[in-house]
């Protein structure tokens, strides 16, 4: 697990096709790899990566088929900048909100334009994403945990401050560039007991209806 808040910018440093798999080496810059151990995991830009090797500067992580399919990972190229993030232990602060690692789908920027200092930023989800994304809610954006602002539809709008841009990867966002999305665990979870084993259906989700019945809302509300 880990908290969306970003410890420091990596460097992809090499890439290794191995048939449908790949084998990545990020150079790590200021991330504190003391405590990093082999086996141990590492969000690299959201997605959650397994420490196969330390070199020294960095790490080594092999990366799925599965992974590259859902993921930025696969259009990484060498000298691309990364979001880093280790674990979190008991004692972390949880300074942004719980994130697996585990991305959910890839979303693209619309729009970035300067708001004072902050930038805003528009992006649109996957519709089967949308439904999990609220106004101010939690939204794991290439690692980083941020408040929505706005939703219309399948696209939302996230404030970026000075600090946020200056210390992770999204000052270099710009229209049409993709980026993984990992939506807040707690409505992943919510609906799938909410649903039960309808949740197996392809157009099962969260009704009026079904909030009635288990209680949520009244049928005057």
């Amino acid at each position: 697990m880990f908290t969306g808040i970003i410890q420091a910018v990596g460097e992809v440093a090499a890439l290794e096709r191995r048939g449908e798999d790949l084998r990545l080496r990020v150079r790590t810059g200021a991330l504190d790899l003391g405590g990093v151990r082999l086996g141990d995991s590492i969000a690299t830009s959201g997605v959650c990566l397994t420490v196969v090797d330390l070199p020294g500067d960095g790490y080594w992580a092999d990366v799925s088929a599965e992974t590259l399919a859902v993921s930025t990972i696969g259009a990484l190229e060498v000298g691309d900048r990364v979001n880093l993030e280790t674990a979190l232990t008991p004692a972390t602060p949880l300074g942004g909100h719980l994130v697996s690692g585990h991305v959910d789908g890839l979303g693209q920027v619309v729009s970035a334009r300067d708001e004072g200092r902050s930038v805003r930023l528009r992006l649109r989800a996957p519709d089967a994403l949308a439904r999990y994304i609220a106004a101010k809610g939690s939204v794991c954006v290439d690692g980083v945990s941020l408040t929505v602002n706005r939703v219309d539809g399948a696209e939302f709008e996230l404030n970026i401050v000075p600090h946020t841009l200056r210390e992770t990867t999204l000052g270099e966002f710009r229209p049409g560039r993709r980026c993984n999305l990992e939506v807040d665990i707690i409505a992943r979870y919510l609906e799938r007991l909410l649903l039960g084993e309808e949740a197996a259906r392809p157009d099962a989700g969260v009704t009026r209806e079904l909030l009635q019945r288990c209680g949520f809302v009244s049928g005057t509300d």
